[in-house]
């Protein structure tokens, strides 16, 4: 049986109706906005956690690959990562270890390009600086001692900037400046954290050693 509305429920009804009637796409547009921002969002995370799932695999791959010393694997394994997995935490991780196989190797090149791919592309601000660390030391190793003092120009926070200002120092050295050579050592110790004991008196010793040199 149809139920029959009083008066009152009768324009409540219009009201609603014609409410629906001026507002309704609105709200269906609002509303499936806010659906689809929802799937998106779970779509994405589901999406993060199966390119970790899949730039993992490759990363053990990777792993067997260097440690047998294949360099066609190690190449293929890390390109795979870079290209396909590149906002995963696994990326610089394998751009390092690219870059240690390659420089273990005597491949200066790659070991190089590896690691400028961390500076450029890591989010992590600590990786991004261990690898201008590590390639300086490569540079310091081809005698591309103007080149390193470069990538090490801008400053870092902590111990890393303590362990860039001593390679600033040790690369002054071979250039035959003992003056900077001295305020790169001296800016390590200053930042050199207090307990860390064996770095400070790495570094004095090196100072020490250029007491008396203009």
């Amino acid at each position: 049986m149809v139920k029959a509305y009083d008066h009152e429920e009768q324009e409540q009804i219009a009201e609603l109706k014609a409410w629906w009637a001026r507002y309704g796409n609105a709200v269906l547009t609002v509303v499936t906005a806010v659906l689809l921002g929802v799937a998106a969002f779970n779509g994405w995370r589901w999406y993060q956690r199966a390119h970790a799932s899949e730039a993992a695999g490759s990363y053990e791959v990777l792993l067997k690959a260097a440690a047998d010393k294949d360099m066609k694997r190690v190449d293929d394994a890390s390109g795979e990562i870079l290209e396909k997995y590149p906002s995963t935490g696994y990326a610089p991780l394998a751009a390092f270890l690219a870059a240690r196989v390659h420089y273990d190797a005597g491949d200066f090149k790659n070991a190089q390009a590896k690691l400028q791919w961390v500076v450029d592309n890591a989010r992590d601000e600590e990786f991004r600086n261990m690898a201008r660390l590590r390639l300086a030391n490569v540079l310091v190793d081809q005698k591309a001692f103007d080149e390193a003092q470069k990538v090490l120009a801008p400053d870092m926070p902590g111990q890393l900037g303590a362990l860039a200002a001593e390679l600033k120092g040790d690369i002054y050295v071979l250039q035959a400046k003992p003056g900077d050579a001295k305020a790169a050592y001296k800016t390590a110790l200053d930042k050199a954290d207090s307990k860390d004991s064996n770095f400070r008196e790495r570094v004095q010793r090196k100072l020490d050693g250029l007491s008396g040199v203009a």
